[in-house]
């Protein structure tokens, strides 16, 4: 079973951290959120290991997120150094980018953010998104297309902004 489960997370410990990453737009808590989740679903990995596993994991860190969320209300919000990474795009203009889309996201309410990273992040369907937030499908589509109109008005994703990135009229 150890090593069933030390496979899984090497397939999916990377897109956990996006996920959480987007989530959160601050890289220490999305490590933590990705490793809080990953031991939750180690503990339940006997009963979960022949299901989805990838969707069990994905729904214990956005429930922890939701957790922390809430908790963190109070608290002062400290923001993180986005790392480095090696690749064939301007590393430059990649993280620019990846700066303006989390502060873009972070203009979002907490449901209206998992409901765009679930559904245009994960590339999950609208049925399977409402599923994974428990909420009912009109929900994700009502909230996904209010998020998008804040997302298009977003001065972090304006046509001439220097990240280039746009939010359009065909993303919904």
């Amino acid at each position: 079973m150890d090593e069933e489960f030390a496979d899984f997370m090497r397939q999916c410990a990377t897109r956990l951290h996006r996920v959480a990453y987007l989530l959160t737009a601050d890289s220490g808590q999305a490590e933590e959120l990705t490793q809080d989740a990953l031991a939750r679903t180690y503990a339940a990995w006997r009963r979960i290991r022949n299901d989805d596993a990838y969707a069990y994991a994905r729904r214990v860190l956005v429930n922890l997120h939701t957790d922390w969320w809430r908790a963190r209300r109070w608290r002062e919000r400290l923001v993180a150094q986005v790392p480095e990474r090696s690749g064939g795009t301007d590393v430059a203009v990649a993280t620019a980018q990846r700066h303006a889309l989390a502060r873009a996201l972070q203009g979002l309410t907490r449901r209206e953010r998992a409901v765009i990273v679930h559904r245009y992040f994960l590339d999950l369907t609208e049925q399977q998104t409402a599923r994974e937030l428990g909420v009912s499908v009109g929900t994700v589509k009502s909230t996904a297309s209010r998020a998008l109109a804040k997302l298009r008005i977003s001065p972090d994703l304006e046509p001439d902004s220097p990240t280039g990135l746009v939010v359009t009229e065909g993303s919904s």
